[in-house]
């Protein structure tokens, strides 16, 4: 019986050895053997990867890295591969020549919990749905004749924060704080019918945008994830999704009755959630509009909205600061064309040919999100020579594409002059400039902010002549940033302002 069970086994062994051998065969004949042609990486440490190397600002160690191991880099934060796309070249076969196979966005958790498992424009993965909501934005919320009938609106509020202004001429003031007041007032009232304000509101936008910027341990590292509920960050984003459901709930009813009501508003007077409604209502894309969709596209236009328009403001009029000589530049442009007028409105804006200058300078320099949102790979590609494959996360690190000394002469001046007689625009054609990204994933709302920047910009530079108290000169202005989805200047910009006229 042993005997009988030895030769079996060494006729299984001999079977199976024959068969390893005809698949091994089989492989090289039918299927050759390719080596992966990776992109080059800088070395990665167990378990966390290259987290180690991010730092507290991520795109400006980035940007570090990529002139050490090139313009395509591929990292792993945590389990996850990431390449990092640093130049112009890269960042136009991403997101043009190759933008189908990166359209889409990596599940992760805090966006889910803030929007509705990602319900909204920005955050959903690439598919039907992604492509009815963008499409239900661009055609009913941010198209060209949507953005011009809210003009009374911003030009009301402009009047409004110049004339708080005035009342504090002559005293020091936080000009950051009118500056997010104003974004904050024309971008409620646009969207949800009214302004919105008090240290209330305005803390619940702050902890919005501070809990989405948080990096969370769980999306790279899932053995790590209790650090994100020890931390606390479930529970914040918890917190405050529900406050906001709260408050949305609150706007939509609220919208809800009035439609009912009476005193229905006319097609002039109506607002991004009548519209939202009413295309539910109408059911005109045959696209089954649910409530939590209505809010998770408010709530992307609103804090988007909000969120990198003041931000770019900011920069801006801090960088004018800096620099007299452009502030005197434009200036002079400003009240040249304004003519003597009270206020500057935004048939005037067209002229301006430096202000518009001066923003695309600012957005280059100072991208209000430094790296892209992220996108991921669903199939796999061939990018300039390297083999990505499907799942690999993207980054576009656009502010290193703006500083980049290939690109941009004196990368690191503020000189808006190289903006003039220059076609190079922020709109997602020239891959030089991509503070909103390009694409399918391109953002759709940048008519919708940048006429509250230019408006806003016009208004402050024609009205007041800007001076930091105490006699600190412009040069010594604290320029550093905070981290997070978006970067601010980590100090509020503290002004006196007088009257020019």
């Amino acid at each position: 019986m042993f005997s009988f069970l030895g030769t079996y086994s060494l006729f299984f062994l001999i079977s199976f050895m024959f068969l390893v051998l005809f698949l091994w065969i089989k492989q090289i004949l039918f299927h050759p053997m390719t080596k992966k042609n990776i992109p080059p990486s800088p070395r990665k440490l167990p378990i966390i990867g290259n987290l180690h190397q991010l730092g507290s600002s991520p795109h400006r160690s980035l940007q570090t890295l990529s002139q050490k191991h090139g313009p395509l880099m591929l990292m792993h934060l945590g389990s996850v591969p990431v390449l990092v796309a640093s130049s112009a070249e890269a960042a136009r076969e991403i997101m043009k020549t190759h933008d189908l196979a990166f359209a889409s966005r990596p599940k992760m958790s805090i966006p889910d919990t803030l929007l509705y498992g990602s319900k909204d424009i920005t955050f959903s993965p690439y598919g039907e749905y992604w492509r009815q909501v963008k499409s239900i934005a661009v055609v009913h919320l941010l198209n060209t004749t949507q953005v011009q009938s809210f003009r009374q609106i911003r030009e009301k509020e402009m009047a409004l924060t110049i004339s708080k202004i005035e009342n504090c001429c002559g005293l020091v003031i936080d000009l950051s704080e009118f500056l997010v007041g104003l974004t904050n007032n024309i971008i409620c009232t646009v969207a949800l019918g009214r302004t919105y304000s008090g240290i209330k509101f305005k803390d619940l936008l702050d902890r919005f945008m501070n809990v989405l910027g948080v990096f969370s341990f769980g999306n790279y590292i899932p053995r790590l994830s209790w650090i994100d509920r020890l931390s606390g960050l479930e529970d914040q984003a918890r917190k405050v999704a529900e406050d906001f459901d709260e408050f949305l709930e609150g706007v939509v009813e609220e919208h809800i009755s009035k439609k009912r009501g009476v005193h229905a508003k006319s097609d002039e007077d109506q607002d991004l959630v009548d519209i939202l409604l009413d295309v539910q209502k109408d059911n005109l894309t045959g696209f089954s509009l649910q409530r939590d969709t209505i809010k998770a596209i408010i709530l992307d236009i609103f804090a988007a909205g909000t969120d990198t328009t003041f931000t770019s403001l900011e920069w801006a009029i801090s960088e004018l600061i800096r620099h007299p000589r452009v502030m005197k530049k434009l200036q002079h442009e400003v009240t040249e064309i304004a003519q003597g007028k009270s206020m500057i409105d935004e048939k005037d804006l067209e002229k301006m040919h430096f202000l518009k200058a001066t923003i695309k300078e600012t957005l280059r320099l100072h991208t209000p999100i430094p790296l892209l949102i992220p996108r991921e790979s669903t199939q796999d590609v061939k990018l300039m020579g390297y083999d990505i494959p499907t799942g690999t996360q993207v980054l576009i690190n656009a502010s290193a594409i703006g500083r980049d000394p290939t690109l941009w002469d004196e990368p690191d001046i503020f000189r808006p002059e190289r903006f003039l007689n220059n076609t190079i625009d922020y709109k997602g054609f020239h891959f030089e400039l991509l503070p909103f990204g390009a694409g399918r994933r391109g953002c759709p709302g940048i008519q919708f902010g940048m006429i509250v920047n230019e408006l806003a910009l016009a208004n402050v530079v024609y009205k007041f002549n800007l001076a930091l108290p105490n006699g600190v000169k412009g040069k010594d202005l604290d320029m550093s940033e905070t981290s997070g989805i978006t970067v601010h200047k980590k100090s509020p910009l503290i002004v006196m302002a007088t009257p020019r006229f």
